[in-house]
């Protein structure tokens, strides 16, 4: 109980900063194409890249060790880190899942 606990919370702070650097690296794609300007990609690109890695073991973590969900959500789970403000939506999805889990064992 507390080791899924502990993933989900750690699973859920990533959910957000992998979230938040997506819409960084949308906001830079903006400004690359609309204005010419790339340093902003070249910046948050490589660190979302290396941050989607770790939503990607946390959310494995998770999903497949902890809480044993369906391949078919967990891999939803997995591609929510690729499309802006669905980590948001699906963070709160799996909280709401996991919890009610805990509360029924």
């Amino acid at each position: 109980m507390i080791a899924v606990e502990s993933a989900l919370n750690y699973y859920r702070v990533v959910a957000y900063i992998v979230g938040v650097m997506l819409l960084l690296l949308c906001a830079g794609m903006i400004v690359k194409y609309g204005f010419d300007n790339s340093t902003m990609v070249a910046i948050v690109g490589p660190i979302h890249g290396f941050l989607y890695m770790v939503y990607l073991v946390t959310a494995i973590n998770l999903g497949l060790l902890k809480s044993r969900w369906p391949i078919g959500y967990l891999l939803l789970v997995l591609i929510a880190g690729t499309i802006p403000f669905l980590s948001f939506v699906l963070e709160r999805n799996v909280t709401e899942r996991v919890r009610r889990r805990l509360a029924a064992a």
